[in-house]
């Protein structure tokens, strides 16, 4: 018995010394640094709440803060919405309905790399496919990267555009769905969108949420698209928190500063996190549980 334990924290080991190493780790000692000034060479100066206190005056803080919170509403419940679709439409019988689900996935796969952020850059720009196609139903090309009224929907289009792992843990919760209870609507003359409002949204509410929550700390951290697409511009247009803590961080070695730019991040996706929770036992429902007051 003793040997079979010693055995399995052999196995464990590798993974706890990742997640000490390559998590806690550097959890901890940005804590640590954002009470610091610390430029790399130097070692790390003790200043208290000092770094805390300079974001309060910092214009490209609040900036970037006011483009985060609006990236982050406008992709969360396009990306969700449109997820929820797909995978609704995914979920009939169709011919071929295996290929159409594997090639709707394939974004969520090749999304996130640098690759397709340049193939993107180039659909958008000034001679891309995008204005080609305009320019066939005579419409002027537009400055998709370079007007700050049409760079933020670039990006956010990048980002609702990799829908695909929103998409399947939809589909598996649809797939779970009684078909007993739609033929009974059917039966008391309840129309499609009915029988979607009235049953298919009240019993996949534990997966919205739980796809809520995911997709709103994914695009808290998205980096790719806005650095490689706009550079965080046009006028800071598109200018996200996370690139302002890469900036900070590794093009001016200020990483006092940009540590503390990462832990207000984790506050606000924190409490962001928490009145989701706290909101979601008016709206999520569980099988089995009482009904809500």
């Amino acid at each position: 018995m003793y040997e079979n334990k010693k055995i399995g924290f052999i196995f464990v080991l590798p993974f706890f010394l990742g997640v000490l190493g390559f998590k806690l780790f550097p959890f901890v000692m940005s804590l640590a640094l954002s009470l610091t000034q610390y430029d790399i060479i130097n070692p790390p100066e003790y200043i208290g709440l000092e770094n805390y206190k300079e974001l309060v005056a910092d214009p490209l803080f609040h900036k970037s803060l006011s483009v985060t919170l609006a990236f982050v509403a406008l992709t969360v419940p396009l990306r969700l919405a449109f997820a929820l679709f797909i995978a609704h439409v995914l979920n009939f019988k169709l011919r071929g309905i295996n290929f159409f689900r594997s090639a709707y996935y394939l974004p969520s796969i090749l999304g996130g790399s640098i690759a397709v952020s340049v193939l993107w850059r180039f659909i958008f720009s000034q001679n891309g496919l995008v204005n080609m196609a305009l320019s066939r139903i005579g419409i002027e090309p537009i400055q998709w990267l370079a007007d700050e009224h049409y760079a933020m929907w670039t990006i956010v289009l990048l980002n609702v555009w990799q829908f695909g792992s929103a998409m399947v843990i939809f589909l598996a919760a649809l797939q779970n769905v009684p078909t007993s209870l739609y033929e009974a609507a059917e039966i008391d003359g309840a129309s499609k969108w009915q029988q979607f409002l009235r049953i298919t949204i009240p019993l996949i509410t534990p997966v919205i949420f739980f796809n809520l929550i995911m997709q709103t700390v994914n695009a808290f951290q998205e980096f790719n698209g806005p650095y490689m697409v706009t550079e965080g511009g046009p006028l800071h247009s598109t200018y996200l928190l996370s690139l302002y803590i890469y900036d900070q961080s590794f093009r001016f070695f200020n990483l006092g500063y940009g540590s503390a730019l990462s832990w207000v991040m984790f506050a606000m996706v924190v409490s962001l996190s928490a009145i989701s929770f706290w909101s979601s036992k008016y709206w999520v429902f569980y099988s089995g549980e009482k009904d809500k007051k």
